[in-house]
């Protein structure tokens, strides 16, 4: 990712109640744990795979405002970045739980024919 025309739109950290919220929908979730376990911004388009774009959109505005991502526009291609540091100094502990219980429940799950 270039910085030679960049913007980064993002929101405070919301309360406990509005996180989770935005935590609870399953493809939110899957969102926050691909950037989690990247440790670093990535492009929007990788974050999901049986939405559409315009259902994507609308679920990253709701982590955004949530304060859990931020959105970073850069030479016209759109990034999310998990903003971990600032919610685990909101709710500690709160991310690295959910992130973590989501890998796991993804290592068990049985593969479905």
């Amino acid at each position: 990712m270039t910085q030679t025309n960049t913007s980064v739109e993002s929101h405070p950290v919301a309360a406990v109640g509005e996180v989770l919220g935005a935590l609870h929908d399953p493809v939110r979730l899957e969102m926050v744990r691909r950037l989690s376990n990247a440790g670093e911004p990535m492009r929007c388009g990788q974050l999901y795979d049986t939405i559409n774009k315009s259902t994507a959109t609308h679920h990253l505005k709701i982590l955004r405002e949530a304060g859990v991502t931020e959105r970073i526009v850069s030479d016209g291609q759109t990034y999310a970045r998990l903003r971990a540091e600032e919610v685990d100094r909101a709710l500690p502990g709160l991310l690295a739980a959910v992130v973590g219980a989501a890998n796991r429940a993804g290592e068990q799950s049985p593969a479905h024919d």
